[in-house]
């Protein structure tokens, strides 16, 4: 059974960003995760490649030109994405993330509400994101939100390129 508690959203400038919003722990989970999907052996954050490690590390510097959306159940931090700066009228979406606990509640597709919006009040015309092939239920969702599959500008395997409107 679904925990139908309420959920908020905040908007972090990643300029602003601190210690206690829990993002380091959901970042570190985010790509110790992704690094075991990809059949890769990293037992902690010291272990993950310097470029994850410097986000965990320092999410303020690793996403200052960005904005950061935390998702809070009370006053536990539940998820998070990133949204980049437009650039040439397009706007990233990255490191989406629902800790395991709250998964079923809704948090990815409200963090993805958000984020579209934030990139439309931000100037973006295009939101984009890249998500592993075998992430069929993150497919899935972002199918049923407007994304469609376009092609690559990422050239790692098994990357699945997505794109909508705002």
């Amino acid at each position: 059974m679904t925990d139908q508690r309420a959920v908020s959203v905040l908007r972090r400038p990643g300029r602003s960003l601190s210690v206690e919003d829990g993002l380091a722990a959901l970042l570190a989970a985010y790509h110790l995760r992704t690094e075991a999907e990809k059949g890769e052996a990293v037992v902690d954050v010291d272990a993950l490649p310097d470029r994850y490690r410097a986000e965990i590390e320092d999410p303020r510097n690793a996403f200052a030109d960005d904005v950061v959306l935390i998702a809070l159940s009370g006053s536990v931090t539940a998820g998070c994405l990133v949204v980049t700066a437009p650039a040439d009228g397009r706007s990233e979406i990255k490191r989406l993330w629902t800790d395991p606990e709250f998964r079923g509640w809704g948090i990815a597709s409200t963090l993805l509400h958000a984020a579209l919006a934030q990139a439309g009040e931000s100037g973006a015309s295009t939101v984009r994101l890249s998500v592993w092939k075998w992430r069929t239920g993150a497919i899935a969702l972002y199918e049923r939100l407007g994304f469609t599959v376009t092609e690559s500008w990422d050239d790692r395997g098994q990357l699945v390129c997505m794109q909508r409107a705002v």
